[in-house]
């Protein structure tokens, strides 16, 4: 298939939450299904995609104090957590007959490749999806973050966040029904009006590296494929 692309390299990143689908916890197979045959759409058309996931559905750092950890371990947890998300990933993927390399942070090798930024780029070269694991390998830092440096490392043209809602509102728009949708914004409107996009890392490491952020509805149909062929799907974050 032929198709003019806007990205043709993109970092998705996904929550830890969006795989829990309608089970209100853990790993929902039909939300498996459903992102490996999103991306499989856009794998056809040549786009090269990568992939970070958060551990939210199974476990939060933020959390760790509240349960008598120390944020060190917590995170450490959290890293875990996005391993266990990353093989559900991989083998959803793999079940669509997609090819896939599963890179951690830390090293784990009978599990995945240690994240090496030559051996990665080869990897979308070849047509291959790289589902990044284990966040940045280091505490306090979050997936989003990870996301960020990952694309930056890659070359990514793009990073699309997908969430379960169009964009990014000037409020909550699932608590408020007035809540406005802003088509295009800048990384400094982001920032100042602490809109909770990503973190504010995530944001200024885009922001310095000028590496647009498109934040997407993941959980309507062809909306991925839509987006990288240059619809106008989501709010996107430049400068």
């Amino acid at each position: 298939m032929t198709t003019e692309l806007k990205y043709k390299r993109i970092l998705l990143k996904l929550s830890g939450e969006s795989l829990m689908g309608d089970k209100g916890q853990g790993i929902d197979p039909k939300m498996l299904t459903y992102f490996a045959k999103e991306v499989d759409k856009v794998l056809d058309y040549g786009v090269e995609v990568c992939i970070v996931i958060g551990g939210g559905n199974i476990y939060r750092g933020l959390n760790a104090e509240e349960q008598g950890l120390d944020r060190v371990a917590g995170d450490q947890m959290g890293m875990l957590a996005t391993v266990i998300n990353s093989i559900a990933l991989q083998n959803a993927f793999e079940n669509q007959g997609m090819y896939t390399r599963l890179m951690t942070a830390i090293e784990m090798q009978a599990i995945a490749e240690p994240f090496i930024r030559r051996r990665a780029m080869r990897h979308l070269e070849k047509g291959r999806i790289v589902i990044f694991g284990a966040g940045t390998g280091h505490p306090y830092f979050s997936t989003d973050t990870a996301a960020a440096l990952r694309a930056v490392e890659i070359e990514a043209d793009v990073v699309i966040k997908g969430t379960r809602v169009d964009g990014i509102y000037d409020s909550d728009p699932e608590k408020n029904a007035n809540a406005s949708k802003y088509e295009n914004i800048a990384y400094k409107d982001v920032l100042n009006k602490n809109l909770r996009v990503m973190d504010l890392t995530a944001i200024s490491l885009c922001q310095e590296n000028s590496l647009p952020v498109v934040v997407f509805n993941m959980n309507k149909e062809d909306n991925l494929l839509k987006l990288v062929s240059g619809e106008n799907i989501g709010t996107k974050v430049s400068h």
